[in-house]
């Protein structure tokens, strides 16, 4: 069987399978194009033929080409999902990745926001604008559910259950979770959608997003970073600060306050809690204060 062919028969199964979303299924996929383009060069023109060996020499190539240790790591993951697919199918009879190691990453801690720090950033939005009171509604939501940027702007109106607490959130790989969402988040959201929103004229097919902008259609991940980026400059914070440092902040203060991991796992929708695990890092300030006020000879 040929590469294309083994790489048409790889992105079904991963599409419907592994129901995969689509930047995922992409990203793997371009992965085994550039072994592919490799092996190609080397004569070998199906992945059977492909051997450990030729697989190190693929990595020492990338490693010439001054890809970053995070950047092999995510190409052999990719490959090793590959292999394994061509395992289970039967088209191939040994995993030639199965010696073949990532590189040793150190874990890199996000940055987040103190509490004071996010107050400062939700302070600087002017409300008396419609764009003010959307903005404020979105970064509340951000914060008080830990969404990703992706999350938020495919948040759709059937998915609010305000008068409990929930919303309903579709995240990677399609899958769905109930998340709390607090007041002041309640609060923004619905001065919104009842003094804001329903002013708008939408466009067909755009009803149903919560959030919206001027011209009626679903915000894009642009504008969310873009009113991030305008509300920190404005509240004098020196730090870089995207839509993720909200949800990184959401998970880090609530470990801090003594949440349960494997609650925090189900609420950023973590399918591994090792990924959660980053989140139980606590800043030297903190510590000092915990030590300053609990312990006997401080």
């Amino acid at each position: 069987m040929s590469w294309d062919r083994e790489i048409i028969n790889y992105k079904n199964y991963l599409k419907l399978e592994k129901s995969l979303a689509k930047n995922s299924v992409m990203a793997y996929v371009s992965d085994v194009k550039k072994l592919q383009q490799f092996a190609l060069q080397q004569g070998l023109y199906s992945s059977v033929e492909i051997s450990t060996k030729d697989l190190r020499a693929f990595i020492e190539l990338l490693n010439q080409m001054g890809l970053t240790a995070y950047s092999q790591a995510r190409i052999i993951s990719g490959l090793k999902s590959f292999f394994t697919y061509l395992l289970n199918e039967g088209i191939i009879q040994e995993d030639p990745t199965t010696l073949i190691e990532a590189p040793q990453l150190g874990r890199k801690l996000p940055d987040t926001l103190s509490v004071f720090e996010i107050d400062k950033i939700f302070a600087t939005i002017d409300l008396s604008r419609p764009e003010g009171g959307r903005n404020r509604a979105m970064l509340e939501v951000l914060y008080s559910s830990g969404l990703r940027v992706s999350e938020l702007i495919n948040l759709t109106l059937n998915s609010l259950y305000l008068d409990i607490g929930f919303i309903r959130v579709i995240g990677k790989g399609s899958k769905e979770r109930l998340v709390p969402i607090g007041k002041e988040a309640i609060k923004y959201l619905t001065i919104y959608l009842e003094q804001i929103r329903c002013h708008v004229r939408i466009k067909p097919n755009q009803g149903h997003f919560v959030f919206l902008n001027k011209f009626g259609s679903r915000i894009s991940r642009i504008t969310v970073f873009t009113v991030i980026k305008e509300a920190v400059a404005r509240s004098g914070i020196n730090k870089n600060v995207s839509p993720h440092t909200f949800r990184h902040s959401f998970a880090t203060h609530l470990i801090e306050g003594g949440a349960d991991l494997r609650a925090v796992q189900e609420m950023l929708g973590h399918e591994s809690i090792t990924t959660t695990e980053i989140y139980t890092h606590l800043d030297r300030d903190y510590l000092k204060q915990i030590m300053k006020e609990f312990h006997p000879r401080s």
